[in-house]
């Protein structure tokens, strides 16, 4: 290898590297996408040019038509007239409006394929240009997902890096300890309670609340007094007389 070729790839190595480097792939769709709406206008100019030409041709082709049927009649009203001279130099005439309308009736037929070639070549480009178009835009749809995708990963990323993972399942694992730890302090609390001398305590106050309520009764007259009033004198204390006996109420001290 020479060193000239040798110098050359080595340019095209560095360079092409470079600019390769510096094309940012979603501003060169963004910029094909206006080219491609760009050229439509252009197209239009030249389709219309070509419009122009057939319709300048077809006014042509009426008026060599119009001029071609007047020379016609003069011709023949001058054999009708009998002037020879006259038909004669409206037949010269006449050639060569035949020979205008024959040589724009072509021009006219080439015309006419360029202009619908030119409609076929529009909607071709039409169809393929909306196809570019929208492979464009959902190529770009696709890189901002990325895009949003890639910031999501390195958010992930993040926890690892940053020792949130670490930090977050530290504190759930301390708040746990604390929880199950409070939960166990209530239940030995409950545990130490004697909860059969609180139910004793309990139903020792329901009977004196019972016992005064009936006593109650007794000093008001109401509800059955005979029953309280055996049951009044059955609680009666025993007293020990002066003789040093005991007595059982007040009836058998008076006797």
């Amino acid at each position: 290898m020479s060193i000239w070729a040798r110098f050359t790839r080595f340019v095209k190595s560095v360079f092409g590297g470079a600019i390769s480097a510096l094309e940012d792939p979603k501003l060169i769709l963004e910029q094909n996408i206006r080219e491609l709406n760009d050229q439509v206008p252009r197209m239009n100019e030249n389709i219309a040019t070509v419009k122009a030409n057939v319709m300048m041709l077809q006014k042509e082709v009426k008026k060599y038509e119009k001029e071609l049927a007047d020379v016609t009649a003069k011709i023949k009203a001058g054999i009708q007239a009998g002037r020879d001279d006259i038909a004669e130099r409206y037949a010269v005439r006449l050639e060569g409006v035949r020979e205008n309308l024959a040589s724009t009736k072509e021009q006219l037929k080439y015309a006419s394929v360029a202009y619908d070639k030119a409609l076929q070549v529009k909607k071709a480009f039409m169809r393929e240009k909306e196809r570019k178009i929208a492979e464009a835009k959902e190529a770009l749809r696709a890189h901002e997902r990325a895009k949003w995708q890639a910031k999501v990963a390195d958010t992930l990323e993040s926890f690892e890096v940053t020792g949130i993972d670490q930090t977050h399942d530290e504190m759930i694992t301390r708040l746990q300890e604390q929880t199950a730890r409070n939960e166990a302090r209530m239940e030995m609390a409950l545990d130490s309670v004697d909860s059969e001398a609180l139910k004793i305590e309990e139903d020792a106050q329901k009977i004196r609340a019972s016992e005064l309520v009936k006593q109650f009764k007794l000093e008001m007259g109401v509800g059955d007094t005979g029953s309280t009033t055996e049951e009044a004198q059955l609680e009666v204390p025993e007293k020990e007389s002066d003789t040093g006996g005991k007595t059982i109420g007040r009836e058998r001290t008076q006797n």
